[in-house]
């Protein structure tokens, strides 16, 4: 099995972590979010992932440079300008020349939804795509996806108004796709398959889906990227593992609690970090307190930092004085170099 990785956007949601790297290569413990995911892809069978690539694609090619990620092959492939989803999609898939039926999944979202069990139920339905759904309480942000008894997709709506949705069941970002649906992606511009090529799909009843209450993260906002962390600690995400480093460097006399923390990083003495990443070469202050916040790798944090309610650090940034912020980025927007 062939599977297409969407691995192009700019990361916009996650800035300033990503002003310096794409999001699928910020780490998810002791891997980044890219190896998470295609480790998945090669407990289901896949062999072969080609990456869609536009943002700062040298970021990829440089950390896998034999092509192997998680023990599956990798193909780049780079788009010339932005493709949009759909046009990403068949660009990829015309470059690595994917002639039978392959996967396609967003390179942003952590979940434990059976591929196997999809690509049977895509089999089964004879469709030319079917979609995975899953569940949420607000689904205005995503693609909302109602079926009929028989799994075929009644419509597409995308994005709908709050309180207008036709179900809380949304597109889970993980496909299984007929090469003919290639056919009906122009290559010359952009093609959203949210709002193009789904829909045309759902209104010739070729398209289907399936309804998955397992496991599933969107991890492309800080709050999500942090949450993604913790349920892995927690063990909502497999079975329970520890994201502390055995090469991290914490004081005795700290406080380290429900954490990631990176390999190379140092929690200084009387420092408290709860439920927050700190990542490789870090250093977190004496006497600091953090919670719920995402520090960059090499950041540094002043003695006496803190920090809370989602602030995030950016990559190499340096705090020199102590502050206490909540719900702040450093470097602050207005020193973006964008």
């Amino acid at each position: 099995m062939k599977a297409v990785v969407l691995v192009g956007g700019f990361g916009t949601r996650l800035r300033p972590l990503t002003l310096s790297r794409p999001k699928q290569m910020l780490p998810i413990g002791g891997s980044t979010m890219l190896e998470r995911v295609v480790a998945r892809l090669g407990e289901h069978g896949v062999d072969t992932a080609v990456l869609s690539l536009g943002y700062q694609p040298d970021a990829f090619i440089d950390e896998f440079p034999d092509g192997i990620c998680a023990g599956v092959q990798l193909v780049y492939a780079v788009e010339p300008e932005p493709l949009d989803t759909a046009g990403a999609i068949a660009f990829a898939a015309r470059t690595a020349g994917l002639d039978e039926t392959f996967l396609a999944l967003n390179g942003d979202v952590l979940s434990q939804i059976g591929l196997t069990s999809l690509v049977a139920s895509h089999r089964g339905f004879g469709g030319l795509g079917t979609i995975a759904l899953t569940r949420v309480d607000d689904p205005s942000r995503f693609g909302v996806v109602p079926i009929d008894e028989s799994g075929r997709v009644m419509e597409f709506v995308e994005k709908p108004a709050p309180g207008t949705a036709p179900s809380n069941w949304i597109n889970a970002g993980t496909y299984v796709l007929e090469p003919d649906v290639l056919d009906l992606i122009p290559a010359d511009r952009p093609v959203s398959i949210e709002r193009e090529t789904f829909p045309a799909l759902a209104a010739e009843g070729r398209l289907y889906a399936v309804e998955s209450d397992a496991y599933w993260i969107d991890a492309g906002t800080p709050e999500a990227y942090l949450q993604a962390q913790l349920d892995i600690i927690d063990g909502r995400n497999g079975d329970g593992e520890s994201l502390v480093d055995s090469a991290a460097q914490i004081d005795p006399s700290a406080t380290v609690l429900r954490c990631a923390i990176g390999s190379g990083a140092v929690i200084e003495a009387d420092a408290k970090v709860v439920d927050s990443v700190v990542m490789a070469g870090a250093r977190v202050g004496s006497g600091s307190q953090i919670t719920a916040s995402v520090i960059g790798g090499r950041a540094t944090l002043a003695a006496g930092t803190r920090l809370s309610s989602l602030s995030v650090v950016g990559f190499d940034h340096h705090i020199d004085d102590p502050v206490d912020a909540a719900g702040q980025v450093f470097p602050p927007p207005e020193l973006w170099d964008v």
